[in-house]
């Protein structure tokens, strides 16, 4: 046990990245020149790194040893869909992870106290029904990835091939106002910037169009739901393994 929540910690360190890139910001002057004063993009990263700990999904890698391993065997004869089994660890993991982030909260409220604002009772409701929904979002597209491990014994190498748009295009290195246009429309039209950007502008009190953004989630949800549920479907038939 103190091994697993060691490893808890690990990931948790492991999802600074927006704190490293406010440090990056900050001495670059390039937030000047976007427009963006130097709290909010203070704010905005800080934020950004509470929905990065929040919004952490790794089904694939999960499902791709227990397809290859048989473990989904046993599974497949249970009542309940194997995929909420992984949903809810997913949701017990970030249980775990709720005081780790307070404590790299309070080092960074120590190091630097105008890091941190109190968001309104609104806005706090609003950000969080917001990261709920990205990780949704995000859980789906990487079920619609996993499902490729009934076709294929190396499926997670899609994960690495799509962290890439994923943290340049969902407002992790760089809030989306410092983007030229047309990577910034690109960026729009994909489901990417759902998952930080929009939940990382509610929390730290930006202006946003709350009804758009949660319409952008619930379609695109709508959009990966539909193909996952085939791809379940048409896997489940192919699927072999020890045991099944």
């Amino acid at each position: 046990m103190l091994e697993y929540r060691a490893e808890i910690a690990l990931w948790a360190l492991s999802g600074v990245l927006p704190l490293i890139m406010l440090g990056v910001w900050q001495g670059s002057g390039a937030a000047q020149r976007a427009g963006l004063t130097q709290a909010q993009l203070s704010h905005y990263f800080v934020a950004a790194f509470l929905v990065r700990q929040f919004t952490v999904v790794w089904l694939i890698h999960v499902f791709e040893e227990d397809t290859l391993s048989g473990k989904l065997s046993p599974y497949l004869l249970q009542p309940l869909q194997p995929l909420w089994r992984y949903f809810a660890a997913h949701l017990a993991e970030q249980a775990t992870r709720v005081p780790f982030v307070l404590l790299m909260l309070l080092g960074l409220a120590l190091l630097n106290p105008s890091l941190l604002w109190w968001p309104s009772a609104t806005q706090l409701l609003l950000a969080a029904a917001a990261i709920w929904s990205a990780f949704i979002l995000r859980f789906l597209l990487q079920t619609l990835a996993s499902m490729l491990c009934f076709w294929s014994e190396r499926a997670a190498a899609l994960d690495r091939l799509l962290l890439i748009p994923y943290l340049f295009l969902s407002g992790l290195v760089a809030p989306l106002e410092t983007f030229p246009e047309p990577v910034r429309r690109l960026a729009l039209a994909t489901p990417f910037p759902a998952m930080v950007d929009f939940p990382a502008r509610l929390l730290c009190g930006e202006p946003v169009d709350v009804a758009k953004g949660f319409a952008v989630i619930a379609l695109w949800c709508l959009v990966l739901a539909l193909p996952c549920r085939w791809l379940w479907c048409r896997g489940i038939r192919r699927y072999g393994a020890m045991g099944a």
